[in-house]
């Protein structure tokens, strides 16, 4: 048996003993191309890629592959032009990272993505590399979010602790890591070591952000999901009391009256044995922990995890769509795309109803929009909208057509976005749906300033501005913010846009379970803004966390721009990097941007 390494220093193993690996680093990194590539790529491509500086670049193509046979052996072909690889061996990364990926392999995995492997002049190899290790990183902590999930909701909190960690080692700047650690460690009984994380997070965040964990970290150690801090009543009765009180205490935004209620309920329902009404209170609580209060959705998550168990258990499987749509949305505003599309696959063949469809739908909408995978988005959206109109549903109505409109208003067309948009408003304000009315505001404003009329792109955004701070909703203030930074921009007003921009990209990045797409968005933004005044020292650190942020939320699109971007920071090779990655985008309005960059 043949082993590929290229998690880590890349390696060749047979039969558990070491090969001769092939010659030059440039053999690794063609390797890793083809192994992780959607499509084979041309032998040109590949010879522009890699072996541009050489006097003969097909010549040195035709011998690294030739090497590559060589060390590898018969289970190695590649063929053709395009490049056809086919590999009859154990390859690391192509067992981590498939779909049903045993998941204690990805506890064995260290290091990252051919590590070690540096290729000297070729920018456009650095690129994609630097691109690739973040998708890859992203997919295995995802991966293994989930399974530590899966292990705290069916008791096994212990065994979790492993998988926690090394989320952790991972992603270790990321809040809602050293979260979902702490309550491993506190639902397992070590609270002693779930402080000690809790300490080692702070210390991190302070010594290389300069900022403080959100309050959800430390209380993550001093409580576990579905806990309640009042006397239980007692029954099946009072479980449903509670249920019910609960949810309309969230919904006359009493949150925290209402999580009091949900978690009452939670603990009534286990009680009396019932599995049904268990995973009914659980889904209601994972459902208010993710979109009534913000900062909680590993909490949420946690509890939808439980819901499922005891829907699965209780043979309800309307609830087990319930959750694992809810569930799925989280990941898709994590920027988590692959474990979201596998999460709400499965709530679309559980789901029988309309409603339930189309609110499934309008997620998975709006995961291949962030991805910028417009005909699929465009797709699930009109079945979204439709079904939502046919059940009567009218805030999934809205909430789907404003989806949709931001799509058409990223390719530039205004005249669909417009009517997608005027009707989400509508609809918003028939149903009193003010908690959401500040996103197609910030969008039509967005569309008034792209049409030259700032009085009513002025009106929109003040608006959208005031009711998101009375919300405080992290995602609508960033939204409305970066609107009134472009609108001062317009008016040259620099230190103006500066600031509202500077406000844009804080807030949409305040709370550790924070909108990915709506926090590069106003990057992007802020980045634009900040070239057009020529100032590159505000725009350069930016440009670094753009780059980073859409390469592990696989946010295509904002990748291009990242490009752009460094191409008007002097990035020669910047600009054939962004043209490449756009080559299977279909935004017309993307391609205008790259012809006239």
């Amino acid at each position: 048996m043949l082993t590929i390494r290229l998690m880590g220093p890349p390696g060749l193993e047979r039969d558990g003993q070491p090969v001769r690996p092939p010659r030059g680093q440039k053999s690794w990194a063609l390797l890793g191309y083809l192994a992780l590539g959607d499509r084979a790529p041309s032998r040109p491509r590949l010879a522009e890629l890699l072996f541009a500086d050489a006097d003969d670049p097909l010549a040195a193509l035709r011998w690294t592959l030739s090497e590559l046979r060589r060390a590898v052996g018969p289970e190695l072909s590649l063929l053709g032009d395009p490049v056809t690889l086919s590999l009859d061996a154990d390859v690391d990364l192509l067992r981590v990272t498939a779909a049903n990926a045993d998941p204690a392999l990805l506890l064995q995995v260290s290091g990252e993505l051919l590590e070690g492997v540096e290729v000297q002049g070729c920018p456009e190899f650095e690129a994609w590399l630097m691109g690739a290790r973040h998708r890859v990183t992203g997919t295995l902590a995802a991966r293994l979010r989930q399974h530590t999930m899966a292990l705290m909701a069916t008791g096994r909190a212990k065994d979790a602790v492993a998988y926690a960690s090394r989320v952790v080692a991972l992603d270790p700047l990321e809040e809602g890591n050293h979260e979902l650690l702490v309550r491993a460690l506190a639902q397992s009984g070590d609270t002693a070591a779930a402080l000690r994380q809790v300490a080692s997070c702070e210390d991190l965040f302070d010594s290389r952000l300069g900022l403080r964990p959100s309050p959800a970290l430390a209380a993550a150690a001093a409580s576990a999901p579905g806990t309640q801090s009042a006397p239980p009543l007692s029954g099946r009765a009072a479980a449903l009391s509670q249920l019910e009180a609960g949810r309309a205490a969230i919904m006359a935004g009493a949150v925290d009256a209402g999580l009091q209620c949900l978690r009452t309920a939670v603990m009534e329902a286990a009680r009396c044995h019932d599995n049904a009404l268990h995973a009914k209170t659980l889904a209601a609580l994972g459902g208010a922990l993710v979109h009534a209060v913000r900062g909680r959705d590993e909490e949420g998550s946690l509890v939808l995890h439980e819901a499922i168990q005891a829907a699965q258990t209780a043979g309800d499987q309307d609830t087990a769509v319930l959750a694992y749509r809810e569930l799925g949305f989280v990941e898709v505003q994590a920027g988590r795309r692959q474990t979201a599309d596998s999460l709400l696959a499965k709530a679309q063949t559980l789901a029988v109803h309309d409603d339930a469809l189309a609110a499934i739908l309008g997620v998975r909408g709006m995961n291949a929009s962030d991805q910028a995978d417009y005909p699929a988005a465009f797709g699930y959206l009109h079945e979204s909208v439709d079904r939502a109109a046919s059940s009567a549903d009218h805030r999934q109505q809205a909430w789907s057509l404003s989806i949709l409109a931001r799509a058409h208003l990223l390719r530039a067309e205004r005249s669909q976005a417009a009517a997608a948009v005027t009707q989400s408003i509508q609809l918003v304000q028939q149903q009193r749906w003010l908690a959401f009315l500040p996103w197609p505001q910030a969008l039509q404003a967005e569309l008034d300033l792209q049409a030259g009329d700032s009085e009513s792109a002025a009106d929109n955004l003040e608006r959208a501005w005031t009711l998101a701070c009375q919300l405080t909703d992290p995602c609508w203030e960033g939204m409305a913010a970066r609107g009134l930074g472009l609108l001062h921009a317009g008016r040259n007003e620099h230190a103006s846009a500066t600031a509202w921009l500077t406000e844009a990209t804080t807030r949409s990045s305040r709370d550790s379970d924070r909108y990915q797409w709506v926090h590069g968005y106003a990057l992007d933004a802020a980045i634009s803004t900040a070239l057009d005044q020529d100032d590159v020292v505000r725009a350069q650190p930016m440009v670094d966390v753009i780059s980073s942020l859409a390469a592990r939320c696989d946010m295509r699109e904002l990748v291009v721009r990242a490009h752009v971007h460094r191409h008007r920071l002097g990035d020669r090779s910047a600009l054939t990097s962004a043209r490449l990655m756009a080559s299977d985008i279909d935004n017309p309005a993307l391609a205008a941007l790259l012809a006239s960059a």
